[in-house]
């Protein structure tokens, strides 16, 4: 039994398989809908891997602010912030926010030299030849493996320390319960259930904020929290050993992978231009900077709260005794939630992780089959119909969710954590 575990099994079984099934039913439900009254056919490959190249700012920008969402943003942010002060907080929304601001540029060249491109590894086939198409196809397919998995790992450490449920049911559960409502609806319904994801999502982080910073009988404040983060011991690196000071030597470090790290993980993964070839062509540039601004503040608000917080009660009652390993693993934030909240902080923490992880990983789930449909089935079949496209394209979601689950047995087994694989 974990010391952090407040929660039975049975509650994790609730979240994951509750919260997928419910929203499976959902979005089969608006793909119903959209077909009857709204003549969206989903059967149709446009539709499916691009919603026919007409989604408004709104709804990509939310798309964009929940596939950039992953449980690192929530976990590692936080963890970052544990280990460093008040740098790390920073260090990480800044240097992932830079990535999507540039990428606008992108998303318009591409809408305009190349609107009826499907990947944007077409356009590097068009343009460079087969063998840079080739190697960009491992960078796109690297990229995404590695995104996939390390969704899988941050999620399911979180809800087996927190619930006591098996990590390998969790890391079955979540790819495909993400597959069934990925198959039904395709982008359009994976950008539907970013909109609601992502509303969840800030709501429960505002939440967490308010509980640190204002309601919290253990802290309460940002004073309470400033007098007991200078009683912490000091941190090496740090100018004066202070946590409340941006002056950080392995914050600074982190900041510059971070900011090296995510221009690959941004520019090579299809999934950001997916929602580029999806987007209006007046609005794609709007869509990616109104995506990242909104999204800074998600990991800036949840590490300078829950992160900050698990530091700061680190030896009262009721918090659990945290490791390298456990920090590692992105336990900081939902431990800090436990000693505030109770079981109630586990809940939400759960709810909160599992949506995360689940719309990052249904746009992974629509890149790899838009790759894999586009950029390998296709060259190869030379004239493929659309119906083969179809089946293709289905049947890579299902094919890709399946490997996501066995990476994050492998990855488990091996002892490979969230926070490795963050700064590979």
């Amino acid at each position: 039994m974990s010391s952090a575990q407040v929660l039975t099994p049975g509650a994790g079984v609730g979240v994951v398989v509750g919260l997928g099934i419910g929203f499976s039913v959902l979005m089969v439900a608006i793909g119903y809908l959209g077909k009857r009254y709204g003549k969206i056919d989903a059967t149709k490959n446009d539709e499916f891997s691009s919603a026919s190249r007409n989604v408004q700012s709104g709804l990509i920008a939310s798309g964009i602010v929940s596939a950039w969402t992953w449980a690192a943003t929530l976990l590692q942010s936080s963890a970052v912030a544990y280990k460093f002060g008040i740098s790390g907080p920073w260090w990480y929304a800044a240097g992932a926010t830079l990535q999507v601001l540039l990428f606008a540029a992108i998303a318009a060249k591409l809408k305009t030299n190349a609107p009826f491109a499907s990947t944007y590894l077409q356009v590097i086939r068009a343009r460079w030849g087969n063998l840079a198409h080739r190697v960009f196809c491992c960078f796109a397919l690297a990229t995404n493996t590695l995104v996939s998995a390390m969704l899988i790992v941050g999620g399911s450490a979180v809800v087996n320390q927190l619930t006591g449920l098996s990590i390998y049911a969790v890391i079955w559960i979540t790819p495909l319960s993400v597959a069934i409502y990925t198959l039904t609806g395709g982008m359009r319904a994976t950008l539907i259930a970013d909109y609601l994801h992502t509303a969840v999502l800030i709501s429960l982080i505002l939440c967490f904020a308010f509980t640190v910073y204002s309601s919290s009988d253990i802290i309460g404040s940002p004073a309470k929290l400033y007098e007991l983060l200078q009683k912490v011991p000091a941190i090496p690196g740090n100018a004066g050993g202070s946590l409340l000071t941006m002056r950080s030597r392995e914050g600074l470090v982190f900041g510059v992978v971070n900011i090296i790290g995510n221009f690959g993980t941004v520019f090579l993964d299809q999934s950001y231009h997916q929602r580029g070839i999806a987007s209006a062509t007046k609005t794609a540039t709007t869509s990616f900077i109104m995506g990242g601004l909104a999204w800074t503040p998600v990991p800036l608000l949840m590490a300078s709260s829950l992160g900050l917080a698990a530091r700061a009660l680190n030896g009262f009652p009721g918090m659990a005794e945290l490791t390298a390993s456990d920090v590692s693993q992105g336990l900081a934030a939902p431990a800090a939630a436990v000693a505030l909240l109770g079981k109630g902080g586990a809940v939400a923490m759960l709810c909160l992780l599992f949506l995360a992880v689940t719309s990052a990983l249904s746009a992974q789930l629509i890149a790899v089959s838009s790759v894999i449909t586009f950029d390998i089935y296709q060259p190869l079949a030379k004239k493929p119909t659309e119906k083969s496209l179809f089946w293709v394209s289905h049947a890579a979601v299902v094919i890709w969710a399946v490997c996501v689950g066995l990476l994050g047995v492998v990855f488990y087994k091996i002892g490979i954590s969230m926070g490795w694989l963050y700064v590979l």
